[in-house]
């Protein structure tokens, strides 16, 4: 499937918007010369001056496959619309996680349950890590918040283990946007202080019915709040019974979410159970770059492109393909 990043709705750092006031004022009270028109000093205008940081989760494999962590900020050169930048952080797999998991719950999967709700270790200690947080959301014909953000990991295990099977609905979109919301407010990485990579990990059957949210602006939003987000495909013989076409069209959706903000989209129908897809993600989380900077002779509005390249041979590396500026408002 041909995915187009620059066609998505996009990315984009953490906007912040500061407001200064200038003008050209006389010093004190001038004494109009006979004759002379009297001008007014113009009123002050407004300028918005924007302040972007970019995150990019950084992961590089090598030809077979395997993680690389052996490389120093040096080795990595970073461009935006095609002008170098200077990384203003870098880390490999140390900085926290804030971990937002949204696991359908609908009695499309039912058969499926049993294995979600032994999941929790996994979660905690495999994607979180020692040092991470983690929120829960599920999902079916409602949104709810089983859990909010905790570093208690009987708590994050507890609540996967008591899932409950709900209604027919799956409003995936609806959870999805629940869980960019939650992670914005939590602090990130940024150039001075350290913060908490923002991941969000569906497990889901990618389908989607009756959510109000729609997925391009779940992805603005989530590439607003630098999320990167990471699905695990579920699927039943239950689900592919009444599968149809909207659902492959959804799937492909999450594979583009995840594309679009530098995570990775792993189906589980195959060779490849759930429990093994979590402990593939939480290796990946646990041994990625990432690097930030602070966009400097690229100001312009609109798509950017990024682009990260190693200067080494025979590695790959995947990174979030780039973030739209909005213009300032008036």
């Amino acid at each position: 499937m041909r995915l187009s990043i620059a066609n998505s709705l996009a990315v984009l750092g953490p906007l912040t918007l500061a407001t200064f006031a200038y003008g050209q004022a006389p010093a004190g009270p001038i004494t109009p010369q006979p004759g002379v028109t009297v001008q007014i000093a113009p009123r002050a205008s407004t300028i918005k001056l924007r302040s972007i940081l970019v995150n990019t989760p950084v992961t590089v494999r090598d030809a077979s496959g395997e993680m690389v962590h052996t490389l120093e900020a040096k080795d990595f050169r970073i461009t935006d619309n095609g002008v170098q930048q200077t990384i203003t952080h870098f880390d490999l797999g140390g900085d926290p996680i804030s971990l937002a998991i949204v696991v359908e719950t609908s009695s499309r999967i039912d058969p499926l349950m049993p294995q979600i709700r032994k999941t929790g270790i996994l979660m905690t200690q495999a994607v979180a890590g020692p040092t991470g947080e983690t929120a829960i959301v599920g999902f079916n014909d409602s949104v709810d918040k089983l859990l909010d953000f905790t570093t208690n990991t009987d708590a994050v295990e507890r609540t996967m283990s008591r899932l409950h099977e709900g209604t027919s609905g799956a409003k995936l979109y609806d959870a999805m946007a629940l869980g960019v919301e939650m992670l914005s407010a939590r602090p990130e990485v940024s150039a001075t202080e350290l913060g908490h990579r923002r991941v969000m990990l569906v497990m889901a059957e990618a389908h989607d019915e009756g959510s109000d949210a729609k997925l391009g602006e779940v992805l603005r939003q989530a590439q607003l709040a630098n999320v990167t987000i990471y699905s695990v495909g579920l699927s039943s013989t239950r689900a592919l019974l009444v599968q149809h076409v909207k659902d492959k069209i959804t799937s492909h959706a999450l594979e583009l979410a995840a594309t679009a903000t530098g995570g990775a989209h792993l189906a589980t129908w195959k060779d490849r159970s759930i429990e093994k897809a979590l402990d593939e993600i939480g290796g990946e989380l646990h041994a990625q770059y990432t690097l930030s900077y602070t966009p400097t002779g690229t100001d312009a509005n609109g798509y950017h492109q990024i682009s990260v390249v190693v200067d080494r041979k025979d590695l790959t590396v995947r990174a979030r393909p780039g973030y739209y500026v909005i213009p300032p408002e008036s």
